[in-house]
């Protein structure tokens, strides 16, 4: 998947891979997008709760090959 922005918030726990991402969008366009990798398990919740508590939309989540987690989030 294309995206415009990339935040890799491995190692990070709960709540800085949210800020970090907050601060990517900050950052963008309408309709762009960031990726965002974590290694933090709470994060596929957190990610889902911020998409839904800020408007911007969570297109894909997922897992990448060395176990982290990656999601795309379209700016609003």
């Amino acid at each position: 998947m294309e995206f415009d922005k990339e935040v890799d918030a491995r190692g990070l726990n709960c709540p800085l891979p949210i800020l970090r991402a907050k601060k990517a969008l900050a950052e963008l366009k309408a309709g762009q997008v960031v990726r965002v990798v974590a290694t933090d398990p709470g994060s596929v919740k957190d990610f889902q709760a911020f998409a839904k508590q800020t408007g911007n939309e969570l297109l894909r989540q997922g897992e990448t090959e060395d176990k982290a987690f990656e999601f795309f989030l379209r700016r609003k």
